[in-house]
């Protein structure tokens, strides 16, 4: 069976700039003890206090912690790639460890993602229902994206466009590296979230259409 290919925008383009320096950052932690999910762990800290500082509009600090949290996201999985080459008999190489840390990761990406929009309103809520429209694309884009791994896992489908991952990566219009854009231009330009968040939202409706119409693609024979 052949995949086509989504519609894709900056997320795999930068992977290339991106993976060199992730990598030599994960083989200090590896040599300093650091684990996958202990990277993980640090960077849902920073997702926390991202909260905690939305919630009070405090935005430069938000920002910050944007940053950090995301910086700790891609590390988390070179952290366990890294693990495999210096000590291939390590427990990571086990399948159940491996999907543990997969699992950790993309649950703590789904609550901050939804958190950031949720605590923005908090902090500022006269955007309530554009904060509740993006949500409801979140899902949309959300349940399709994970609807399709599981797919793909049973029928043993994958590939590494975005990096090795522990499931299938569906691309589209909407991928990490635009939604942090987004995330961070909400911080960045408070008074026009309204406007931010409706061509979001309706990017991410259009990502979810198109991993729709891949799914009738690639799993209706």
């Amino acid at each position: 069976m052949c995949v086509v290919a989504s519609p894709k925008m900056f997320d795999a383009k930068i992977r290339p700039w991106i993976d060199p320096p992730l990598n030599s950052a994960a083989r200090q932690l590896v040599r300093l003890g650091m684990s996958a999910n202990g990277v993980t762990a640090v960077g849902f800290g920073f997702t926390l206090a991202n909260f905690v500082f939305l919630a009070f509009s405090l935005y430069p600090y938000a920002i910050v912690c944007i940053v950090l949290g995301r910086i700790m996201d891609g590390l988390d999985g070179a952290v366990a790639r890294q693990t495999r080459l210096h000590d291939p008999g390590a427990n990571m190489m086990r399948s159940g460890e491996s999907d543990l840390g997969g699992y950790l990761d993309i649950v703590s990406d789904f609550i901050f993602y939804a958190g950031t929009v949720f605590f923005f309103a908090v902090g500022q809520p006269q955007f309530a229902l554009p904060a509740a429209f993006l949500l409801f694309t979140f899902v949309a884009s959300g349940s399709t994206f994970l609807a399709y791994a599981i797919l793909a896992g049973k029928r043993g489908i994958n590939h590494e466009a975005q990096g090795k991952k522990s499931f299938f990566y569906l691309g589209g219009i909407m991928e990490g590296a635009e939604t942090i854009f987004f995330l961070i231009l909400f911080c960045l330009f408070p008074m026009y979230f309204k406007w931010s968040a409706i061509i979001f939202g309706a990017l991410c409706l259009l990502t979810a259409l198109g991993r729709v119409r891949q799914a009738f693609n690639d799993f209706s024979a």
